[in-house]
């Protein structure tokens, strides 16, 4: 299962039916289409109505990219994250990246990668979202297509110093944003990219797979569970069925039904047929009967 958890989207791009069967002909499962928010967050927000004729082999979300360039300006996420299937933060200086890694409650934090970062990253803030379940993101598009030679050394200088931070890659994601779909690459040419910027085979491979299944699960288990800690699956309700059901009998004839304080109870069935005036008999009153006629029947006659 292959993910793309970035394809840009908007209801009047006419382009986007045919990016999202190109992605099913790749062979990718799901797919993320994004929306991006610069600047303050308005304080009402519809998630984009996603296309009705998409392949049915693809399972589409919903993405929101919130651009941070203030730390002080910090978004309340709360409110965004039951709206969208993912939320994710673009820092663009090393204050708001640290904000990011520390306090938002977000699923993704995605680097554009193709302008010049300014400042290094460092392995004590990187590892503090980890610790919370955050990953990050490396979108490849602009190193393809459209960013020219200075966005492609941009991309590949940042992505090796990213990977370097995280030790060979790990909790890092591969995803496209790709506007077009001339800008997609295969699930295996995105393994060979990534061993470029410094990825094993292996973590390539879980870039776009593993990793990425693990984001989709950590952000449905915090729209869905109590505190992203306990989920309830199956409370095992049944279904009240009125007792008396016109052409349906009891179907344990032998154990009647009484009335208690206007609660339904069951008495247990006794071994013999018992009168509904007479008590059934305790084990020590029978073990005293059973005793006393054993002794009857040895005694002399």
């Amino acid at each position: 299962m292959f993910y793309d958890l970035n394809v840009p989207y908007s209801a009047e791009d006419p382009g986007i039916l045919n990016t999202l069967e190109f992605l099913a002909e790749l062979g990718y499962t799901t797919v993320a289409l994004s929306q991006t928010i610069s600047g303050k967050v308005p304080s009402k927000l519809t998630p984009p109505q996603l296309p009705s004729n998409a392949p049915k082999s693809l399972t589409l979300l919903t993405r929101l990219t919130i651009v941070l360039s203030d730390p002080a300006d910090t978004p309340r996420l709360a409110n965004i994250i039951p709206l969208y299937s993912i939320v994710a933060v673009r820092p663009t200086n090393e204050k708001s990246l640290l904000n990011a890694c520390t306090n938002m409650e977000c699923d993704l934090i995605s680097i554009d990668l193709s302008v010049r970062f300014p400042s290094h990253f460092k392995i004590n803030t990187l590892k503090s979202a980890f610790d919370r379940g955050v990953r990050f993101e490396i979108c490849y598009s602009s190193g393809i297509t459209g960013g020219g030679p200075e966005a492609r050394r941009n991309v590949i200088g940042n992505a090796r110093a990213l990977v370097r931070a995280t030790r060979e890659g790990r909790g890092i994601i591969i995803s496209s944003e790709a506007k077009r779909a001339l800008a997609i690459r295969a699930p295996m040419d995105i393994v060979n990219l990534a061993c470029l910027w410094g990825f094993s085979q292996e973590r390539g491979k879980e870039a776009i797979c593993e990793e990425v299944r693990k984001v989709v699960a950590l952000s449905s288990l915090k729209r869905t569970s109590w505190r992203g800690i306990v989920d309830i699956v199956d409370g095992g309700q049944k279904k009240n069925q009125p007792r008396d059901t016109p052409g349906k009998q009891n179907e344990k004839k032998d154990i009647p039904i009484v009335e208690k304080n206007g609660e339904s109870l069951k008495r247990k069935a006794s071994l013999g047929s018992v009168p509904e005036n007479e008590k059934p008999l305790s084990k020590r009153e029978l073990k005293r009967r059973a005793k006393k006629a054993r002794l009857e029947a040895n005694a002399p006659s």
